[in-house]
């Protein structure tokens, strides 16, 4: 990798990272399933004007994948993040790794070597001592909120990796419309308060919501494919583990959260586990010429 490509991998995992904090400062003005709506139709309105429209056989997997990463995934990631902590959500969400492991054996029969299971068991169990943190300020339903976002998000992994390949930033933009009238609707039934926080929303959080659509949607995902078509996966993966750690790092410094042993022991045994996942050894039964490039991104979404 060159000295560029180097600085950009790093910059990738710090927009996302910081994303976790900014997303808290928006959530205090508006509400977690309207902010997400909102957040997602400024992202297809940006991108869908430079892709194409999906084909007869893309239309349908692209919806079911709006499904689980956008309405799903994001909703209860938010919803998590509005109540919790951002360090320990960002502990919380690696697991989305792992559960793509564990979803892809069961429904695409890639089987994982014994090396990549121990990889999940140290995942889960790093998120098992964070959780278990004795402070009063980890809270165990917004943590379960954003495990079960890493779950929605790795159905949509397995979804992409069985009907793509992909176009990357068309299923960008498409996933993106289709994902607004889901989160619009259910906000409109169990939220209230949307048009409000449009008129009382500070600059902070207008700047907030500013953020995560430019930099942790499209420069930071342009950037990311910008890398993953010039380097390999294997090189790329190590990278966008930094992003738990400037997440938790960013949750110290700009949100005054607690940085305790237990938090710190348990971030480094699940990002050692995830690092085990992304082995090159991760399927056996993977045929060699299978595609990987469409869900190798994706799985680094979070945000």
């Amino acid at each position: 990798m060159t000295p560029t490509q180097i600085a950009c991998a790093v910059l990738v995992p710090l927009f996302w990272g910081v994303q976790f904090v900014v997303i808290k400062v928006g959530l205090t003005a508006f509400p977690p399933l309207f902010f997400v709506g909102l957040r997602f139709a400024a992202v297809a309105v940006i991108l869908l004007p430079f892709v194409g429209r999906p084909t007869r056989r893309e239309l349908g997997p692209m919806i079911a994948i709006s499904v689980f990463f956008g309405g799903l995934n994001f909703a209860l990631f938010f919803v998590g993040l509005g109540q919790g902590l951002a360090s320990v959500s960002a502990v919380a969400h690696q697991l989305s790794t792992p559960f793509t492991v564990l979803l892809a054996w069961s429904l695409l029969g890639e089987r994982p070597t014994t090396r990549v299971i121990i990889g999940v068991a140290l995942a889960f169990g790093g998120v098992a001592l964070t959780v278990a943190e004795p402070n009063a300020s980890v809270m165990i339903v917004p943590t379960l909120l954003v495990i079960a976002a890493g779950f929605a998000w790795a159905i949509g992994s397995v979804l992409t990796k069985r009907h793509g390949p992909f176009e990357p930033l068309k299923l960008m933009a498409w996933m993106s419309l289709f994902t607004v009238p889901q989160v619009m609707a259910t906000s409109l039934v169990i939220e209230h308060g949307q048009l409000a926080s449009l008129h009382t929303a500070s600059l902070t959080a207008w700047l907030a919501f500013a953020y995560t659509v430019l930099f942790g949607a499209v420069i930071g995902w342009g950037l990311w494919f910008w890398l993953i078509a010039r380097c390999s996966m294997t090189r790329m993966a190590p990278f966008a583990l930094l992003q738990t750690v400037f997440a938790v790092v960013a949750g110290v410094v700009f949100l005054h959260e607690p940085l305790t042993p237990t938090l710190v022991v348990g971030a480094v045994i699940c990002i050692a586990g995830v690092a085990i996942t992304q082995s090159r050894s991760f399927a056996q039964a993977s045929p060699p010429t299978a595609p990987r490039a469409p869900i190798e991104p994706i799985q680094e979404e979070c945000l």
